[in-house]
C-alpha cells in the first residue's frame, strides 16, 4: 500500500528541477510527462477515469483506462496534424463533469458504454497534447511521456479508491461514488472559474 502512495504522489507532483525553460531536457519525454500533470482540468479527468473504472469494476478496471489511453492517441495525432476541433478546453473541462458524475450515480453499465463514454473526452484531451507539443519534440517520445503520466493518474484514482473502499469496507463503494461526485464539483469549478 505504501509504494501505491509512493508512486500516487510522485504522479501528482510537478518536476520542479524541468521548470524553467532552456534548464536540462524541457522537450520529448519529460516535456509530455508534465503536460497531464500541469493542468487540474487534466488532472481531475484522468484520476476520475480511475474512480468511473474502480466503480464499474470488473473487466471496466483495466478496459476503461486503455480506452482512454487509446482515444487521446487518437486526438494526439489530429492535434499534431492541426485538425481544427471545436470547443476542446470545453471538452476537457466537462470530461471531469460527465466522468465524475457517472461514477457518483454507480449504475451498472455496460463496459462498451463505459468505453465509448471516456474515450470521446480522451479525444479532447489527446487533441491539446497534440496542439500544444513544442516543435523540437519527437511526437513518439512526447506521447510516450503524456502517456506515461495519464496511465499514473488513472492508476492513482484505482489505488486511492481501493485503498479507501478496503479501509471503509462494506461502505466502499458509496466513498467512491462521493469522490466521483467531488470530481464532479471540481469540473463545475473550472467551467466557471472559481477553481
Amino acid at each position: 500500500m505504501r509504494l501505491l502512495l509512493a508512486l500516487a504522489i510522485v504522479a501528482l507532483s510537478p518536476t520542479l528541477a524541468f521548470a524553467h525553460t532552456g534548464v536540462g531536457h524541457t522537450a520529448g519525454f519529460v516535456h509530455g510527462f508534465e503536460h497531464p500533470i500541469g493542468g487540474l482540468d487534466h488532472i481531475l479527468a484522468m484520476v476520475a477515469v480511475g474512480v468511473f473504472a474502480f466503480v464499474l469494476g470488473g473487466r471496466a478496471l483495466w478496459l476503461v483506462p486503455l480506452s482512454f489511453v487509446a482515444m487521446m492517441n487518437v486526438g494526439f495525432m489530429l492535434g499534431v496534424a492541426q485538425i481544427d476541433m471545436p470547443f476542446v478546453e470545453l471538452g476537457i473541462a466537462l470530461s471531469s463533469v460527465v466522468i465524475g458524475a457517472a461514477a457518483a450515480l454507480g449504475r451498472p453499465m455496460p463496459v462498451v458504454t463505459a468505453m465509448g463514454l471516456v474515450g470521446v473526452f480522451a479525444v479532447f484531451h489527446g487533441h491539446a497534447h497534440g496542439s500544444e507539443m513544442p516543435t523540437d519534440a519527437s511526437g513518439f517520445t512526447y506521447a510516450a511521456g503524456f502517456i506515461a503520466a495519464t496511465a499514473l493518474l488513472h492508476l492513482a484514482g484505482i489505488a486511492a479508491t481501493f485503498g479507501v473502499s478496503t479501509a471503509i469496507g462494506r461502505y466502499g463503494k458509496y466513498a467512491a461514488q462521493l469522490a466521483g461526485g467531488a470530481f464532479a464539483l471540481g469540473g463545475v469549478g473550472i467551467l466557471t472559474g472559481w477553481l
